[in-house]
């Protein structure tokens, strides 16, 4: 078939651009129920859910991108399952390898029959994979054409989730330091709050930023996240919405914000290649932090029982990195969560898969989960309001007027790209590599990912 044979061409590009780098072992693999209870590894985040006898005709299997909703799908696929009796399988691909995960996936007989892609160019690796959606029950109820993922007339994608990143903030902290939330309205202000921190740090017992971790959990904030705001600002300033050859107009502002991070944060910047995702996170759990880049699908990690923070606690501060109208930007919102529906499975199989979907987004209990359980704002017409205090501050920052920065990291040319800058980043952390690297890793990286895919 074409996209058997497509896959063997993906596999080969990219394995040759460098996009293979830690498959082995850090990737979760399909296991049934009683297979992983016999064979659990701790270090997996695989799992599964699959029910005795269907009731009905085909299965599902979804490659899950979020590892922090996890557990929350989990349990939405054995209500679905219990409901309906249709076995769901639930698999989360580890932090950073989803790309990775999806092509071993992929290549096997018994392949996810749900799995998504970040926007424009991780459809371009898959699009002969994806069933059309056009006409379909979940297509019909969402809110916007502006969440369809097209090619041609084809809807081959369905953004299912939109969130907001910035600078989570614990005020509480912030208060104790002297300030509050209304003393920070432009990278100026943040600059001088964070170094008034970092002088009294010993006094004040913690520090300004948790740590930019710079492994695979976490790099993604910095080399993806944090880089879509030059990206972001070029974008306006050129009325261009892609490019084969960005400029790096805003390069300076972007090594500001990096230099204002690893320079008043929890360790020191060469101590950072090996920081997790997860030590971040627990840094500012423990109180050592006032800052903690990341999105609005950390809420249920940070605020619930056995958290340390209720909604009063927390707020989200815009990533101000000196550019454009600072009193007027919002966080950073937008989706790179495009479900897609495997066209190789079966009939049975992308029936039932196209079933689960719609009941995820217009039953009671799909959209409290995903309300509820797993902090999303979904946008389908019977979403239910997300209690998400991150959320809620997205809300009313736009309301106010305030303009969100879009996503356009979903134009980044390709995962090996964010693995130069990434890589670049961590050496001019720990001082074995010069910003001048990170510059080039970012324009010249670009020009050339791009000529592969226009090659392609």
């Amino acid at each position: 078939m074409k996209a058997k044979k497509t896959l063997s061409v993906t596999l080969a590009a990219a394995m040759a651009a460098g996009l293979l780098v830690g498959c082995g072992g850090s990737a979760s693999t399909a296991t049934s129920t009683a297979e992983a209870a016999s064979t659990a590894d701790s270090t997996s985040t695989a799992a599964s859910t699959e029910a005795e006898a269907p009731a009905a005709a085909g299965k599902v299997y979804y490659l899950n991108f979020k590892p922090e909703q996890d557990e929350a799908w989990q349990d939405l696929a054995k209500k679905y399952t219990e409901e309906t009796g249709v076995p769901v399988t639930v698999v989360t691909a580890a932090s950073g390898q989803y790309e990775t995960t999806l092509m071993s996936e992929m290549a096997k007989s018994d392949a996810p029959t749900l799995f998504q892609v970040n926007g424009p160019v991780g459809l371009a690796n898959w699009k002969d994979y994806c069933y059309d959606l056009s006409g379909t029950k979940i297509a019909g109820d969402l809110t916007s054409d502006t969440y369809a993922l097209k090619d041609g007339d084809q809807m081959l994608g369905i953004g299912y989730v939109i969130e907001s990143y910035g600078l989570i903030t614990n005020k509480t902290l912030l208060e104790k330091a002297g300030y509050t939330v209304d003393d920070i309205k432009s990278f100026d202000d943040l600059k001088k709050v964070a170094e008034d921190i970092t002088a009294r740090k010993d006094e004040l017992g913690f520090s300004a930023f948790s740590s930019a971790g710079m492994d695979g959990s976490s790099d993604w904030r910095y080399k993806t996240h944090l880089a879509n705001l030059p990206i972001y600002f070029e974008y306006q300033e050129d009325g261009i919405d892609n490019t084969d050859a960005i400029k790096g107009t805003y390069l300076d502002n972007y090594k500001n914000i990096f230099d204002l991070y690893i320079n008043n944060s929890t360790c020191d910047p060469a101590e950072l290649a090996g920081k997790t995702g997860d030590d971040s996170r627990n840094e500012f759990l423990n109180e050592e932090a006032v800052f903690y880049q990341n999105g609005s699908w950390e809420y249920t990690n940070l605020v619930g029982d056995g958290k340390p923070f209720t909604d009063d606690d927390l707020t989200m501060l815009p990533i101000y990195i000196g550019v454009g109208d600072e009193a007027n930007q919002g966080l950073c919102t937008g989706t790179e969560n495009y479900w897609c529906v495997n066209k190789e499975a079966s009939e049975d199989d992308i029936n039932a898969t196209l079933d689960f979907m719609y009941w995820c987004v217009s039953s009671d209990e799909g959209t409290k989960a995903m309300a509820n359980d797993m902090g999303f704002v979904i946008p389908f017409k019977n979403a239910v309001e997300s209690p998400n205090v991150f959320v809620k501050a997205d809300k009313e920052m736009t309301a106010a007027g305030k303009t969100p920065v879009a996503w356009n990291f979903s134009t980044m040319p390709s995962e090996n790209w964010k693995n130069g800058v990434g890589s670049a980043l961590t050496a001019y952390a720990a001082g074995t590599g010069s910003w001048d690297d990170v510059v080039t890793a970012f324009v010249d990286g670009w020009a050339s990912e791009a000529a592969l895919n226009a090659a392609a």
